[in-house]
């Protein structure tokens, strides 16, 4: 008798990644498919039946490459912030506008103005910048009066598990990166709805990630997703700590890519002053894909650091193994790397400078910026259990020797999709083939030492 199968979707920033596993949490297909961004007069938007169409087009792609057996399940995990309008027939009013997007430049002095960056961070968790829902939902009040027939304003997950025929929700991590979720009550925060111009009836009811929200229904639908148990699974970051088993209370997930995001999940219920203290250093603070547990995010762009380092030195991905091999016979004083805003320098070049000591010199920046987050996550939160580290550059035993003498003792997770795997787990939860969270398959364990070394594991 042929397995059952869960599917989990990451739509990201870049792509929408669809992956099928086995129960035992094994990846068996992937597909994927081009985040549809388009730049116009006012910034990166997209229109959010494009984005649909991607997703379904990755979807596609990964049930025509899986073996048989009944898809019981499908997670969608998505990236948090960006959002859709809809008018009562469910038809998307406005495009979608990226989270990284800076048209709501005025907007966000107008928040700082009228609520203030302490009160706003006390509140939902955040520190006040141009990310979040709130201000370009006033954008799009000021600049587009159509969109004030909505009805109803969905997370990108959430609208991708809507239009499958899905129930409408408001999950909780992705709830938790609107700007209108007040952290510690768990419920909608009237001041920012009242400021930026939002009904409370737009918003769902909230849930967390592995609730039921209905079964695939749509004809847009792969055939093989009929009837399958639909989740939403959440911020992509929360997903992938659930995906990399790292989302015990007090476990740190590592995650090195272009962008390295440092995510500990911690039991819900932090005081004020140190949820102001996270945020007033850039660590958000939210409610987790998990119940009960809030999640503290904090990233750097040390990937990117790094990919640029070797574009400086001339070399590829397939270089790195050998750069790390040469870093234990290194003086660590020969160069040092200062890591700006959005560039970087070198410092201090002593005698006999050569690739290798640049590229001790990059590991090292890239890395203690990355332990100033996780200090501060420490002195608030208290000490971790488990660093789990995951991600392309998880591949480089150099990083991994550089973050072991900073971090203490690491486990290595290579799983490929984390955020897929997760939101397919979760998928598992709400189908009933796992009685909870804690009985979620593990991930299988890598040493650093034997870890491949492929070109293309590298983000470069």
């Amino acid at each position: 008798m042929a397995q059952p199968l869960l599917v989990g979707l990451d739509v990201g920033t870049t792509a929408s990644k669809a992956v099928v596993f086995t129960a035992a949490g094994h990846p068996v297909a992937v597909g994927r498919a081009a985040t549809p961004w388009r730049t116009t007069r006012h910034g990166t938007e997209l229109d959010p039946r494009q984005l649909l169409d991607a997703a379904l087009h990755a979807l596609g792609d990964a049930l025509e490459r899986a073996p048989e057996g009944p898809v019981r399940a499908l997670g969608v995990t998505s990236i948090g912030e960006s959002g859709v309008l809809l008018d009562p027939h469910g038809v998307p009013l406005a495009p979608i506008i990226a989270w990284h997007d800076t048209r709501d430049e005025q907007q966000v002095r107008e928040l700082a103005a009228d609520v203030g960056a302490a009160e706003f961070a006390v509140h939902t968790g955040l520190p006040l910048r141009g990310q979040w829902s709130l201000t370009k939902h006033r954008w799009l009040r000021d600049r587009m009066p159509e969109t004030r027939a909505a009805t109803r304003r969905l997370n990108v997950a959430e609208w991708i598990v809507r239009a499958l025929g899905g129930d409408e929700a408001s999950e909780q991590s992705l709830a938790s990166r609107t700007g209108w979720l007040e952290l510690a009550g768990r419920q909608w925060w009237q001041t920012t709805l009242d400021w930026s111009g939002l009904r409370p009836s737009l918003l769902p009811d909230l849930v967390v990630g592995g609730d039921p929200l209905g079964h695939v229904c749509s004809p847009g639908a792969h055939p093989r997703l009929a009837g399958a148990v639909l989740t939403v699974a959440g911020q992509d970051h929360q997903a992938a700590t659930v995906g990399a088993g790292a989302a015990g209370d007090g476990d740190q997930l590592d995650s090195c890519g272009t962008a390295e995001a440092l995510v500990r999940t911690v039991r819900a219920g932090l005081p004020a002053a140190a949820v102001r203290e996270l945020a007033e250093t850039g660590i958000t603070v939210g409610w987790h894909v998990l119940s009960g547990r809030w999640c503290l995010l904090g990233a750097t762009q040390g990937g990117l650091v790094l990919e640029r380092t070797l574009r400086l030195l001339g070399r590829t991905g397939a270089d790195v193994p050998e750069l790390d091999a040469r870093l234990s016979s290194l003086d660590p004083s020969a160069l040092r790397m200062a890591i700006g805003e959005d560039s970087f320098s070198l410092q201090d070049i002593g005698a006999n400078v050569g690739p290798a000591v640049v590229w001790r010199a990059a590991l090292d920046a890239v890395t203690e910026q990355a332990a100033g987050l996780h200090e501060v996550m420490t002195r608030v939160a208290g000490a971790h259990q488990r660093l789990i580290v995951t991600g392309g550059w998880a591949r480089s035993a150099g990083l991994m020797a550089v973050k072991t003498r900073l971090f203490g003792p690491l486990r290595q997770r290579q799983v490929e999709e984390a955020g897929a795997r997760g939101a397919a787990l979760l998928g598992g939860v709400a189908a009933g083939l796992y009685p909870d969270t804690g009985d979620l398959p593990a991930p299988e364990p890598v040493t650093p030492a034997l870890a491949p070394h492929p070109p293309e594991a590298f983000h470069v």
